[in-house]
């Protein structure tokens, strides 16, 4: 089993950064593929970017490629998201997820077993 709690979220103004932060419980971290996924009011919560289990290989959807950076540290046991010229349309619940045992990315939402409580991202134009 694995736990998850996201921080890092806050208010920033359109063209700023933010950095979250997903620190995990229990000793499978290192070797589970991790994922970050989003959920604006009124849309069904979307995939945003994974990595795998040792950190070589990562994915982003279109919507963030090249402003998102996923990252993860497996001696803190914990994943992060730096986030740059955040828009008005990254606004979203932001959640963090625990994926399946395998060494490759993962996007599909369904293949994920654990999910963090989120954090608010808001940004204003």
């Amino acid at each position: 089993q694995v736990q998850l709690v996201e921080s890092g979220g806050g208010l920033v103004q359109a063209g700023g950064s933010l950095r979250l932060s997903c620190a995990a419980s229990g000793r499978t971290f290192s070797s589970i593929t991790m994922g970050w996924f989003r959920q604006a009011p009124g849309k069904e919560r979307e995939f945003v970017a994974t990595i795998t289990s040792n950190g070589r290989s990562t994915g982003y959807a279109d919507s963030v490629k090249g402003r998102f950076t996923i990252s993860r540290d497996n001696a803190k046991n914990t994943m992060y998201l730096q986030m740059i010229s955040l828009k008005p349309e990254d606004t979203a619940v932001y959640y963090c997820a625990a994926g399946p045992p395998t060494p490759w990315t993962v996007r599909n939402r369904d293949a994920y077993n654990y999910w963090g409580q989120g954090t608010q991202v808001t940004v204003s134009s």
